[in-house]
């Protein structure tokens, strides 16, 4: 019992029949049947309960609000004579002696109506947050969302980890991503940056002494938003291990997130230890991609070799990749539509054909084909074409053609009946990373993840890419991703806690230690010390919680999310700040000067 209710709009059952009660809510709708009589539906956090208003003054009081004003209501639970099977209190209903308004609703008509706000345009779901989250399909995520989280750090407790929190006002540090810059009043011309990610901190509490660490870390990345990526701010499970390797980190995780993913998912079936482990190079080449969804049964072959020389001018240079399908039964028009959405979400064109039903080569670019039966034959028996098998094609360079199959086989697996496990999870470490790339903007060796990352070799393959005796794209990371349904939940890493090993690392990049030393001066400072090997990793919550829903989009699972463009449309964030604030910090505002 408190002040206002006595029990909560999802509590009261038929052994409270006859009972004074007192409830506190929402006015979700007043049905009227007469001038005296009529239904009125109380929410609540917990529940809806039916209120039946049977004199004139009753239904006239509330007659007079505008739905979702806030009411207590007293009065005596009955029997329904027409029970609702649907609700928790379907077999109940409330005759009120007293009902007052707590909150009135000052508004005629709602932006939305609640329990369809998922309906509105997002714009206005953001602008009123307050209201959206008064649907019960919305808050049910954010509930959700709180559910996985405690269930995380109770797992994360009994693997004998310590919640440690780290500054949230650091240094600004080389990451991969843009930071969000804050300036020091204190210290004018100076500027604290937010973390991207507790690395730095997590790494010098293993070199501090502490064994296993972990924290619901919030991080802050001022890049752009997609379906899986909340800009501005998100939060994850970081943790990082002391005197330990990939498979202690594995065994970790494979130990805590099966059973939070059977418990808490839409879909209640979630991979076992171990998770299936694929090297990234095979990964690319068998899926196109090193976010494979393992629910789908659909793989990437190359037929660069088969179609060279077939006359189509796509094919001519570069590599061809092929995802057959067996068993495909699309119209026309799907396979159409089907190439529209891989061209406008790979940048490439895709091209096809089909074995019909008749075991014939049919549609697309078959004429190419056909054109050579020999070449047709080797083909078929190439990637086991029978009849009623769709085959898409991609091509273009290594890199082009990879994207463009692997956006055409998570397509394909979707739309494609029999191709794809849909109600269940599956897990999958991507392993033996590149430690390098060339930059397709700088176009010079780059670190291709996490700098970090403890190469696969130690300083002799350093040393031996120094020398000019092995190529440096060769060099593998001690680095893993953890993938679930074809989404990166994290990336980890053995990291490098040898200072030499670090400045060789970065010297391969062009920087030497002294740049070492000025841009991570406290890890590198620290390992001088005596570090322990340790190795860490971060799913990231948000994701976690989006897969664990069955969401498409990130913003669904957040409270409070920000737009597509990075802006708290409800508060109105980012904003103007008055001038004797910028005074105080130091700052003058100077308008970009728009090209012409």
């Amino acid at each position: 019992m408190s002040q206002y209710r006595t029990h909560t709009c999802g509590q009261l059952r038929l052994e409270h029949a006859g009972e004074t009660v007192t409830l506190s809510g929402w006015m979700e709708n007043l049905r009227e049947v007469g001038s005296n009589f009529a239904f009125l539906v109380l929410r609540d956090f917990y529940g809806v309960t039916q209120v039946v208003l049977e004199t004139e003054e009753m239904v006239s009081k509330v007659k007079a609000l505008n739905k979702e004003s806030t009411l207590s209501v007293t009065g005596v639970v009955r029997e329904r004579s027409s029970k609702n099977p649907k609700l928790d209190t379907g077999d109940i209903e409330v005759v009120p002696s007293e009902i007052t308004v707590l909150g009135r609703c000052r508004h005629n008509e709602l932006p939305f109506e609640i329990n369809f706000s998922r309906d509105a345009d997002e714009s206005q779901r953001l602008k009123y947050r307050y209201l959206d989250l008064r649907n019960p399909q919305v808050k049910g995520n954010i509930v959700l969302r709180c559910q996985v989280v405690s269930a995380l750090r109770r797992a994360m407790e009994e693997q004998g980890f310590l919640e440690i929190t780290t500054p949230i006002l650091t240094a600004s540090s080389p990451e991969g991503a843009r930071d969000y810059l804050v300036p020091s009043r204190k210290h004018p011309g100076e500027f604290y940056a937010l973390p991207q990610a507790p690395q730095q901190f997590k790494q010098l509490l293993m070199t501090a002494g502490f064994d296993r660490y972990f924290q619901i870390a919030p991080c802050f990345r001022d890049e752009d938003a997609r379906g899986d990526r909340s800009p501005g701010e998100f939060y994850q499970l970081d943790m990082e291990m002391a005197f330990a390797g990939q498979e202690d980190v594995f065994a970790v995780l494979e130990d805590v997130l099966p059973p939070i993913f059977a418990k808490y998912g839409a879909y209640h079936a979630a991979s076992q230890a171990p998770f299936r482990r694929i090297p990234y190079f095979q990964a690319m080449e068998e899926f196109g991609t090193d976010k494979p969804d393992l629910r789908i049964d659909l793989r990437v072959s190359d037929v660069t070799a088969l179609l060279s020389g077939c006359g189509f001018a796509p094919f001519e240079e570069g590599v061809v990749k092929a995802v057959p399908v067996s068993d495909c039964k699309l119209p026309r028009k799907a396979v159409d539509k089907l190439c529209a959405d891989v061209e406008v979400q790979a940048g490439q064109k895709p091209y096809w054909f089909k074995m019909d039903e008749k075991g014939e080569i049919a549609g697309g670019v078959a004429k190419f084909i056909n054109a050579d039966p020999a070449r047709a034959q080797a083909l078929t028996e190439a990637l086991n074409i029978k009849p009623n098998t769709l085959v898409f094609l991609s091509a273009g360079t290594l890199t082009e053609a990879r994207k463009t199959a692997g956006v055409m086989l998570k397509l394909l697996g979707a739309a494609c009946e029999g191709h794809m496990d849909w109600e269940r999870y599956e897990f999958c470490w991507i392993v033996d990373f590149p430690l390098y790339e060339i930059g397709e903007e700088s176009g010079e060796l780059e670190f291709c993840h996490n700098p970090f990352s403890m190469p696969s070799g130690g300083m002799e393959v350093l040393e031996k890419a120094e020398r000019g005796e092995l190529d440096p794209l060769t060099i593998l990371a001690e680095q893993y991703d953890l993938v679930c349904n074809g989404v990166e939940l994290s990336s980890g890493a053995v990291r490098n806690h040898d200072p030499e090993i670090m400045v060789k690392a970065f010297e391969l990049v062009g920087l030497g230690e002294e740049d070492v030393k000025a841009k991570f001066p406290a890890m590198y400072h620290a390992f001088c010390y005596g570090a322990p090997p340790h190795a860490g990793i971060a799913p990231g919550v948000d994701r976690m919680v989006m897969l664990l829903s069955g969401e498409s989009s990130i913003r669904e699972v957040i409270a409070f999310p920000m737009n597509k463009s990075a802006q708290d449309v409800m508060m109105g964030a980012p904003s103007q700040v008055e001038p004797g604030q910028l005074d105080e910090l130091g700052i003058e505002i100077v308008k970009h000067q728009e090209k012409a």
